[in-house]
């Protein structure tokens, strides 16, 4: 597979082929330069041309993926790396796809391999420590959500233009779901010089253990500036991994070398695992653990100095593109001038109604199901937003806010990451509006246990308060028509006033989900 980020750190990006240049993807992309070639796809750099994002596209030829029988490998990629979002980790924005060609579009690594930094001449042990240290806390970010790297090399991992290390091509990489009866793979891959001896084995292997192996041979490459384990010939050179024949270097603190006997332990039950890396006395020095979060669909960093402050942690934002509604509340923000009250929350038309369901068969917004709910509520915003934070606070979820919009994240970290809750608040009408919850991040049995013992009954005690609220008021107006029309048949009780819902048997509010729908996809040989 050819590599989804830049590998030549002299390459000029911006001196583009006129051919290549002069072409438009989808309209969306200005591809320039050829950064790598591989056997079944290419990498360029590429500029989008609405935001001027440097980025990499993967250029993959769908007939010969085909051909090659590899159409599961690729969808097993794209799912590995929307699974692994972490800043030391290559990212994958998406995925677009025509009749002929499939689309990676992946951040640009401008900083090139770390092999041409370390091939200059080995390393000085606060640089190299650095970078283990980055390169450790992103394969311990995988082997959490069950995804295993099997190539971990120099040539694979990058550096970006702050010095900060990311690893990148997944394509040999594996998920648990992978492993055979006996909880261990078996397949042979991986770069000669950095396999682990049990691959070479041939009798089953730990994904986990055989890159905490590779970790050691980069780690010692670094240090050193050539391989522990070399041989001209191959044979020669898989006997001495098997053997675990190496010397350290005269020049590895004596912290260091004890490392690195762990790490490159030719016995897979007693090799280091990363708990104890991470209490490792050499390890540790100079150690800062990266926070971290995905909102908008990007990573954002999260400032140490904001976290000394609880309000200001709660209120970190990305600084990322800003959206037609967030344009929308800011607009609003301004207008108001009530000082530290909400804005109004953006105003749903009804072409965002009807694209709430798939086509125009509107019966799908009374139909739990997805990833994705929406409920109608006529509780203030500020109210809808405590009650989220008080759920999340119940089962210890971090909260984040931004205007109308709350993120809720889980602590305990999953097969597939921590929990991670986006809802936004809608203005359906001047009194009524819509909730809008997606599952973010995690697991998603996970998501809705959340839902159906947490943010229902939680939804619902605060519709049971806004009718106690509202029960000395005067009688109800008639509902909004749109509501009536959509909702039929509908239970509108007669003791609430001001609050209009749709009941369930159990009087819970009444989800409102959209299909998931990605816009970008890989055709199917029918479409094609």
């Amino acid at each position: 597979m050819a590599e989804t980020v830049a590998k030549k750190s002299n390459t000029n990006p911006n001196s583009s082929n006129k051919k290549e240049t002069s072409n438009l993807l989808l309209g969306r992309f200005e591809i320039g330069k050829l950064l790598g070639h591989g056997t079944f796809a290419k990498v360029y750099y590429a500029k989008n041309i609405k935001t001027g994002e440097g980025v990499a596209i993967k250029v993959i030829d769908k007939e010969k993926i085909l051909k090659g029988g590899l159409v599961a490998h690729i969808k097993r990629e794209i799912s590995i790396l929307r699974r692994v979002r972490h800043p030391n980790i290559v990212q994958l924005f998406e995925v677009m796809a025509t009749k002929s060609k499939i689309y990676f579009v992946m951040e640009y690594v401008r900083g090139g391999e770390l092999f041409n930094k370390v091939a200059k001449g080995r390393l000085k042990e606060e640089v190299a420590r650095k970078y283990f240290q980055q390169l450790i806390s992103a394969v311990g970010f995988c082997h959490a959500r069950g995804v295993y790297h099997r190539d971990l090399k120099p040539e694979n991992l990058l550096l970006d233009e702050n010095g900060n290390l990311k690893v990148s091509d997944f394509g040999l990489s594996a998920v648990s779901d992978q492993m055979r009866q006996d909880g261990l793979f078996h397949t042979f891959c991986g770069t000669p010089a950095y396999v682990a001896p049990e691959v070479l084995g041939r009798k089953g292997y730990d994904g986990a253990k055989v890159d905490l192996w590779s970790c050691g041979v980069v780690l010692f490459v670094l240090m050193a500036g050539y391989l522990p384990f070399h041989d001209h010939n191959v044979m020669a050179m898989y006997k001495k991994i098997y053997k675990g024949e190496f010397r350290c270097p005269r020049w590895f603190s004596p912290d260091l070398s004890r490392l690195l006997t762990r790490l490159l332990d030719i016995k897979p039950e007693t090799r280091i695992a990363i708990p104890e890396i991470m209490e490792n006395r050499w390890f540790k020095k100079g150690f800062k653990q990266i926070k971290f979060y995905v909102e908008d669909d990007r990573l954002c960093n999260v400032d140490d100095g904001l976290m000394d402050n609880e309000d200001d942690a709660a209120s970190v934002v990305s600084d990322y593109s800003v959206s037609e509604s967030d344009s929308e509340v800011e607009t609003r923000r301004r207008n108001a001038g009530g000082g530290g009250s909400l804005p109004r929350p953006a105003s749903l038309n009804a072409f965002d109604i009807i694209s709430f369901s798939k086509g125009f068969d509107l019966s799908g917004l009374f139909e739990e199901k997805g990833d994705e709910a929406r409920f109608v509520t006529a509780a203030p915003v500020s109210k809808i937003i405590s009650k989220l934070e008080e759920i999340a606070h119940l089962v210890s979820f971090s909260v984040r806010k931004k205007d109308c919009r709350v993120s809720l994240e889980g602590t305990r970290e999953g097969v597939k990451g921590p929990l991670t809750i986006a809802a936004e608040i809608f203005e359906l009408t001047p009194t009524l509006v819509v909730v809008e919850v997606k599952k973010k991040g995690g697991d998603r049995a996970e998501y809705e246990k959340f839902c159906s013992t947490e943010l229902k009954p939680g939804l619902e005690n605060l519709l049971r308060e806004e009718s106690a609220t509202s029960s000395f008021s005067a009688a109800p107006a008639e509902p909004p028509h749109l509501l009536r029309v959509l909702s039929e048949p509908m239970h509108m009780s007669s003791d609430i006033d001001s609050t209009h819902y749709i009941t369930s048997d159990i009087a819970s509010p009444r989800y409102l989900p959209s299909d998931i729908e990605s816009p970008h996809y890989i055709p199917s040989d029918s479409d094609t």
